[in-house]
């Protein structure tokens, strides 16, 4: 079943605890690199990185999180965050324990800090 547009909104308000310029200085690091699978188009960055520039995008265009303000391609996006964090938080207690593990590095590019919690 899929969750409806405004329970992704609110979730994703909920997991994403970076702000836009906390995260792009994380993906300035090499240790943001270091985590994820690679894109299969050989660029080596890494789905995660990937993702937390259109997280970026996502809060610069829209900083009042107005559900109105965002479009068809956001909630797309912002569905797969929801995803992949509930996934991950919930599989992996290691990354509250340990922040710079692979998997805490990982879900910082999806814009969630575990550190923050």
């Amino acid at each position: 079943m899929v969750k409806d547009k405004q329970t992704v909104i609110e979730e994703f308000n909920d997991l994403v605890n970076m702000s836009a310029s906390d995260l792009e200085t994380w993906l300035k690091e090499g240790a943001s690199e270091s985590a994820g699978w690679s894109k299969s188009d050989g660029s080596g960055e890494t789905i995660g990185h990937e993702s937390g520039r259109k997280i970026i995008e996502i809060l610069k265009k829209n900083p009042d999180k107005d559900p109105e303000g965002y479009d068809e391609a956001d909630i797309e996006h912002m569905r797969r965050v929801v995803a992949y964090c509930k996934r991950h938080l919930a599989q992996e207690d290691k990354v509250k324990r340990d922040p710079g593990s692979r998997s805490a590095r990982s879900l910082k590019n999806w814009g969630h800090d575990p550190a923050k919690e």
